[in-house]
């Protein structure tokens, strides 16, 4: 039971961070592209556009950390290109867009937001069923005594009438919602995972020890590092 509570907290936690998340780097994602590449023909807009790659790479680790909690498992970082020895400061400024994974990084900033829009709906729906439904017979009768509530949806569908049948209705609706609150939750959260899967993450390399595969917040790299 404990193990089912963490992993609907965990589930929960990540839909409902995710849309927040996902619209600050949408819009400040769009935000720099659309600078940047209006006043690319100035130059100027180069290095709008490298900080704007930064930016993406900062949502893209932070979204990787979240992801190896949900998916159970490690989640393999890809490798981004460092500037050569020697690198003049224009070469460094600009080196961010050297790395193909900034460019997956920067569409991920965009195509991620509908995805985390459609997860935190569905995880917002069936909490708010449940919580709602299970507290019920705390309030319902008041609801069932409002006049102008005529037995609801139990009354609608044939299944009696009154103050009775319409809070057991709801409640058991409500009871409905807390028992398919995991897996819900759980395939919201699966669902707002597939852009950054796809796009964010390499195969997990062999060695459990490697920095560019795991980064230096995995535990496996903590305690190697302590050896």
């Amino acid at each position: 039971m404990t193990t089912l509570r963490r992993r609907i907290a965990t589930d929960t936690r990540y839909t409902f961070m995710g849309l927040p998340a996902t619209l600050a780097s949408f819009g400040l994602v769009v935000t720099g592209v659309a600078a940047g590449l209006g006043s690319a023909v100035a130059v100027v807009g180069l290095p709008v556009l490298a900080a704007t790659a930064v930016l993406a790479r900062n949502f893209a680790e932070s979204e990787r950390e979240s992801l190896a909690d949900v998916l159970r498992r490690p989640v393999g970082r890809p490798v981004y290109a460092r500037p050569p020895a020697g690198a003049g400061r224009w070469r460094r400024t600009l080196n961010p867009l050297a790395s193909p994974q900034a460019w997956m990084d920067l569409l991920h900033a965009v195509v991620a937001f509908p995805f985390a829009l459609v997860a935190f709906v569905i995880t917002t729906v069936w909490w708010a069923g449940a919580v709602a439904g299970l507290t019920f017979p705390l309030y319902g009768w008041i609801i069932a005594g409002i006049p102008d509530v005529d037995g609801g949806l139990p009354a609608f569908l044939g299944l009696g009438t009154g103050a009775t049948a319409f809070v057991m209705f709801n409640t058991a609706a409500g009871a409905l919602f807390a028992l398919t609150l995991a897996p819900a939750v759980r395939v919201a959260a699966l669902l707002r995972a597939v852009p950054a899967q796809l796009l964010l993450t390499r195969p997990v390399v062999e060695s459990p020890y490697d920095l560019h595969a795991y980064g230096v917040t995995h535990p496996a790299y903590r305690a190697a590092a302590q050896l």
